[in-house]
């Protein structure tokens, strides 16, 4: 420990700042594992644990401390956008085995400590794949939602537009946040990373990336922040980099049952019988969930504008036409 850090953390002891004194604690665990002492660090994360399940009233249930407002600071803001939603697993319509799957991540996030107890730690990094529109967003969402922590969301291929040749230093900055700032962080079209390696202007670029994101997966991670990487092309990853995720989850195009489920649960108290859906059915496969719930959307708000207390299912029948037509075309285009 630093001169500089022995000073920051009486400073934070003097203005009372309990939060910087904390988050400055696990900056030393996280320094302290990088340089091979794995046990200190665990003790020194347990300790943070404690002192923040100790912590006055508010605490919501499970021993989780709330976590104050977090926003990118100083080269990260405009790259990473922070939300806190309050969306839950249980709105989704996912597979047994796919909601079963992040339960245990949920568990194992929220009994963390009871984990290190035995010398485990709780999954911290997963690989999300599917096409696009398939919930991956809406997981990394319903996982903040559900272990009440903030959603910082950066999207790799602009960072890569904006920032060539500086792109490794970057995802460095944003490394450092995921071992100070405890949260779960999506880093959406994590493909960019594998097809980018064939061009021929992005060669040194790229493997600085890849070598930057390998150690980053290799560090302990001080917070037990979760890291979810989200792909519509895992075939062009890394294969030493796929490697490394502890949970892969991958989505699929609802069935006809799933599609139904969701466009019900979007509806809500505007859906209408269920002897009308044989007509509908039809018009449901190959949809994804999100072309699925803007077709609901779309008109459930035209009945609340009309004054209807139930959807029309003509109305819907048309909307997911609409939304099969726009996908037919959009396949079609050159090139695709």
């Amino acid at each position: 420990m630093s001169t500089k850090q022995i000073l920051a953390l009486l400073n934070s002891h003097i203005d009372g700042d309990e939060d910087q004194l904390l988050s400055i604690a696990l900056q030393i665990a996280a320094q302290e594992a990088r340089q091979g002492r794995a046990d200190d660090a665990e003790k020194l994360k347990r300790l943070v644990q404690k002192a923040r399940d100790q912590r006055g009233t508010g605490k919501p249930a499970g021993g989780q401390t709330p976590i104050p407002l977090a926003r990118p600071r100083g080269e990260l803001q405009g790259l990473v956008e922070s939300a806190y939603p309050k969306v839950a697993l249980s709105s989704m319509v996912l597979s047994d085995e796919i909601a079963k799957r992040l339960g245990r991540v949920v568990r194992q996030q929220q009994e963390r400590a009871t984990l290190r107890e035995h010398g485990q730690t709780p999954a911290t990094h997963m690989l999300l794949v599917g096409p696009p529109g398939t919930g991956k967003t809406m997981t990394a969402s319903a996982l903040a939602g559900e272990l009440r922590l903030p959603l910082f969301t950066v999207r790799l291929e602009s960072l890569f537009s904006r920032f060539f040749g500086e792109t490794a230093g970057k995802l460095r900055l944003l490394f450092d946040q995921i071992a100070q700032t405890r949260g779960v962080y999506l880093l959406d079209e994590f493909d960019a990373i594998g097809s980018r390696r064939g061009h021929p202007n992005d060669v040194g670029e790229i493997r600085r990336v890849l070598n930057s994101v390998l150690a980053f997966m290799e560090e302990p991670n001080s917070t037990d922040s979760l890291v979810l990487a989200a792909t519509n092309h895992v075939e062009i990853l890394d294969e030493a980099l796929a490697r490394r995720f502890d949970e892969v989850v991958e989505y699929t195009l609802p069935d006809a049952t799933s599609a139904r489920a969701i466009v019900e649960r979007r509806l809500g108290k505007f859906k209408f019988a269920s002897t009308v859906w044989p007509g509908i059915e039809s018009v449901l496969e190959g949809l994804s969930q999100g072309e699925l719930v803007r077709a609901a959307d779309a008109v459930v708000k035209d009945a609340i504008l009309e004054g209807a207390s139930k959807v029309s299912p003509d109305a819907l029948r048309d909307a997911l036409q609409n939304r099969q037509t726009l996908k037919g075309k959009f396949r079609r285009q050159p090139g695709r």
